[in-house]
């Protein structure tokens, strides 16, 4: 039975299965994946951990394939570089930016609107505009409470399949894959962080949970910025 059709329970997955099958499902799903979707399956970018061991997956798949980046007024001076850096490596990866003019500070008084604005809406651009009909992310679901519900293939939005080929790794595997692949990473890991965001909105913390620096102080605390969470396209979310 195909990967993308594939009902196995998650949590057994990511106990039972060693670094190696891990990687080689991973390759898999992408590659299964792509031989339906062709051009139309596209990486979203983070910059982060995780989507850059995605990003060189996929790439290990076939090097045609695309993706695009979501960056913002308020990233840190380093990843704006790293982001410069990997365009330049990789020019198929499209930057895109909403640049309209928003309440100074929004990301105090709402930032879940900050978020809808600088990061939600630039994906559904992204998605509109590079025609896509799959889009792979690094999702995993080890990474926080806000990410044990997805599922390797997923269909949230009608008519668009998102991709979650890395959602059984831990965290310890990501940077196995990183180390052994030799994965340029953003320099801001090496002062202690395991999240990166926006710069007012991430801390490095001593919390357990990965995500635990993002949004601290708000009911945001550890959650999601709203790309996997939000409708995005013009369809009727799922």
């Amino acid at each position: 039975m195909s990967l993308l059709e594939n009902k196995e329970d998650l949590k057994v997955l990511v106990e039972e299965l060693n670094f190696k099958e891990k990687v080689e499902r991973s390759k898999a799903i992408i590659s299964q994946a792509y031989e339906k979707y062709g051009d139309g399956l596209v990486v979203a970018n983070s910059l982060g951990k995780d989507s850059l061991a995605v990003w060189d997956l996929a790439k290990r798949v076939n090097p045609k394939i695309r993706g695009f980046i979501v960056t913002t007024r308020y990233k840190p001076k380093e990843t704006v570089k790293f982001m410069d850096e990997e365009v330049k490596m990789y020019p198929e990866l499209e930057v895109y930016k909403y640049d309209a003019k928003i309440p100074e500070r929004l990301y105090e008084t709402d930032p879940d609107k900050c978020c809808d604005l600088l990061k939600v809406i630039p994906v559904k651009q992204a998605v509109d505009r590079m025609g896509v009909k799959c889009w792979v992310t690094g999702l995993r679901c080890t990474e926080g409470r806000t990410r044990t519900d997805f599922k390797e293939v997923e269909e949230r939005d009608a008519g668009l399949i998102k991709l979650n080929p890395i959602l059984i790794w831990k965290e310890r595997e990501v940077w196995q894959y990183l180390a052994l692949y030799g994965v340029r990473v953003n320099p801001l890991y090496a002062e202690g962080y395991r999240s990166l965001g926006c710069e007012p909105c991430t801390r490095i913390t001593n919390e357990d949970n990965e995500r635990a620096g993002r949004w601290i102080g708000t009911s945001k605390c550890g959650g999601e910025c709203g790309i996997h969470t939000r409708p995005l396209t013009d369809g009727e979310g799922i």
